[in-house]
């Protein structure tokens, strides 16, 4: 009898262990149990010190001292300086794996005026062998940004950059486990229809569009329930207690989940998935609703073309927040009028995402 192959060592960064992260990385793991998995990972908390200092706090970790097949590491790890503080590393296959790009994030008006987490993003692009983005918007957004930077550089920048990484990238989604898939089909309720707001609690998810969202649907005395869910933070913009004050009649549910099982239950019970994001470079949120058999409706921006159907989004106006209320409003009425059918999001699913996967990193080791 034989001896068995060893299992291929991977060696997974992650400097930023939010929630969708997470998710990706349990994923992939559990998804891909052929490779011998190693983790490092960082709290999401003090997101400048994150991106720049990653490198520091991992200075001395034995893992980044042993030989290993491949190493995975995510958009907030500074792979290149990684690479030159580890020489270890120099020569191990790289994939950076792109959950979000500093390009592309609006203006809270809180950070402070750097081009530094752009830099880490693009010296991690050319430093790793392939580039996975989870959406086209984030890759096309990421490298139009880097076109604009470079552009404005005074000098010795070399040809090209751009479409080097154009080369060597592809577009992985985040998985969406194929249990929430498994509801069974059910009937809109036009009448009254349950509203999910599904988000992190932050600015740049457009608590105050929602806000104006349900004003104007108040005005139209058109009947609603809502249930307001996601991450939620210490410190999150008022505009939350606001909401939750204004809409106490119409709330079913208010605030963060801690179970995951009653969070799926409620993707299958609401009737209605909203987004009013300004900044969203996947949309795990959106597709886990619509895995679960939801009606979406968001913006005609950011990632959604790429999978909410057209007749599920209204028109975007960033620049004046009840216009686009009313947009969003009309849309929805017409929804509930004429309930569309339309495909849930087969092509995000775990089983057919993890082949992909698995013929990436098959191509590297």
């Amino acid at each position: 009898m034989g001896l068995s192959q060893p299992r291929p060592r991977i060696l997974l960064l992650s400097a930023y262990e939010a929630g969708s992260h997470v998710r990706w990385r349990e994923l992939l793991v559990s998804g891909l149990p052929e490779y011998e998995w190693h983790t490092l990972t960082l709290p999401a908390r003090y997101f400048r010190w994150r991106i720049r200092g990653n490198p520091l706090s991992w200075l001395g970790a034995p893992e980044l001292q042993e030989s290993w097949d491949l190493v995975i590491a995510t958009s907030m790890v500074d792979l290149a300086t990684l690479k030159g503080l580890n020489p270890r590393l120099a020569n191990t296959p790289t994939l950076l794996y792109m959950h979000e790009n500093q390009f592309a994030f609006p203006d809270s008006g809180r950070q402070h005026a750097s081009i530094d987490p752009q830099m880490v993003n693009l010296y991690s692009a050319l430093a790793a062998d392939r580039v996975a983005f989870n959406s086209a918007w984030n890759r096309d957004s990421m490298l139009a940004g880097i076109d604009a930077l470079l552009s404005r550089l005074p000098d010795a920048v070399p040809p090209g950059l751009v479409d080097a990484l154009v080369a060597k990238s592809c577009i992985l989604p985040v998985p969406i486990a194929d249990r929430l898939f498994s509801a069974s089909e059910r009937s809109l309720n036009s009448d009254c229809p349950h509203i999910l707001w599904n988000h992190r609690w932050e600015y740049d998810k457009g608590p105050e569009r929602l806000q104006a969202l349900l004003e104007a649907l108040v005005k139209r005395q058109q009947p609603f329930r809502l249930s307001v869910v996601g991450e939620r933070f210490r410190s999150y913009p008022p505009v939350f207690d606001r909401i939750q004050a204004q809409f106490q009649g119409q709330l079913q549910h208010w605030g963060y989940l801690e179970s995951r099982a009653a969070y799926e239950a409620l993707l299958q019970q609401a009737d209605v998935v909203v987004s009013t994001a300004l900044h969203d470079f996947q949309g795990l949120a959106m597709l886990e609703a619509l895995a679960a058999g939801c009606m979406p409706l968001a913006p005609d921006r950011l990632a959604y073309p790429e999978y909410v159907p057209e007749i599920c989004r209204y028109t975007g106006c960033e620049q004046a927040i009840n216009a686009e209320a009313e947009a969003a409003a009309d849309v929805l009425q017409q929804l509930l009028i004429t309930p569309p059918d339309f495909e849930r999001p087969w092509a995000w699913q775990t089983s057919a995402l993890i082949p992909r996967y698995r013929a990436l990193l098959e191509s590297m080791i």
